[in-house]
């Protein structure tokens, strides 16, 4: 299998006023890539300027970061003609891997904006190498710059930052030096979610197990499957009583907490995502806890109820001041 680290750069509206802006609100303008092989050797090289078709001016931002001038992007080929080369140098056994989770999002949405044939009709299983660069390095949770990466493992800087094909240069030049138990830790991009539940995603990773559901109509569906609500151990697949009963700080993220006899407590996360044809799946996390770790969940819901009933106290308050100020119709009395 070879690795493919990509780099996009792209290019958005400068007013925000075209009617395209939300199907499109970043257009792909340059891709570059590095092959690694299954040894994490360079072994090939991809690099295109693509010419623009909807936004003809270029943002500031973009020109800030990136230096280039809408004259040199016209010089490009059309984004169809430059996919259809990227996808073919790309080969048929590889995986993706990017600086950050953006990147795949937006070549697939690119790709349907063009009516292209999709990479894939469910989710994409790639390598964040932000994420693996955390979790080999620091604490699984920051997530640093590029060039914070390259300094911190002393790559020498020999091209610019901030083009499509430095940056995916020097992203495979981290990716070469982690260490082969990191890339165990891939991600999934859901621009197109699973599409029944056949098809749905269930993985066991070393510290946590992760499930993405199929599309569900809306959030009220979604919280009324079993497998989305259930609680059972990713371990042992023993069905668990639950210590903390599902609730929510803000009605996208749901909590509980379940004790298994074998393994402990156990947390399980609902994260509640948006697809891009307006129906919504979920993603649902699960990792053993300590006994720590479970205060600060019961913290959490207590401060969630008192908030609750705090906006209950004010809002019956609201409703009483209004009816004591209300005019009393005198013919009436």
């Amino acid at each position: 299998m070879n690795y493919i680290i990509m780099d996009l750069e792209w290019n958005q509206s400068s007013t925000g006023q075209e009617q395209v802006s939300k199907l499109l609100p970043f257009e792909i303008i340059e891709i570059g890539a590095i092959k690694l092989n299954s040894d994490r050797k360079m072994v090939d090289e991809f690099s295109e300027l693509i010419k623009p078709q909807v936004y003809h001016e270029m943002h500031r931002v973009t020109r800030r970061l990136i230096h280039l001038q809408m004259e040199q992007l016209e010089q490009g080929r059309s984004f169809t003609e430059v996919m259809e080369q990227f996808h073919e140098w790309c080969g048929d056994d590889y995986i993706f891997c990017t600086w950050g989770p953006l990147d795949l999002t937006e070549l697939q949405r690119n790709i349907r904006y063009y009516d292209l044939e999709p990479l894939a009709d469910g989710p994409i299983k790639f390598l964040d190498v932000q994420k693996l660069f955390s979790i080999a390095y620091e604490d699984k949770k920051s997530r640093r710059t590029l060039e914070y990466a390259i300094d911190f493992l002393s790559i020498e800087k020999d091209i610019p930052f901030h083009r499509a094909f430095s940056d995916a240069y020097y992203t495979a030049k981290v990716l070469a030096l982690l260490d082969e138990n990191v890339l165990g830790n891939y991600s999934f991009d859901v621009f197109h979610p699973p599409k029944n539940k056949g098809s749905e995603i269930h993985v066991i990773f070393d510290t946590y197990a992760k499930y993405i559901s199929r599309t569900f109509t809306d959030k009220a569906e979604a919280l009324q499957d079993k497998t989305v609500m259930e609680s059972k151990c990713y371990l042992c697949e023993k069905k668990l009583r639950r210590k903390i009963y599902w609730f929510s700080p803000n009605g996208k993220h749901y909590y509980s907490v379940s004790h298994c006899d074998k393994h402990g407590y156990m947390k399980a996360k609902i994260r509640i995502r948006k697809a891009e044809d307006g129906s919504v799946y979920v993603v649902k996390t699960q990792k053993f806890i300590t006994e720590a770790e479970i205060a600060a969940i019961r913290d959490k819901q207590d401060k969630t109820r008192q908030q609750r009933k705090g906006k209950r106290i004010s809002k019956n308050r609201n409703h009483l001041n209004q009816n004591a100020a209300a005019p009393v119709d005198s013919a009436s009395s």
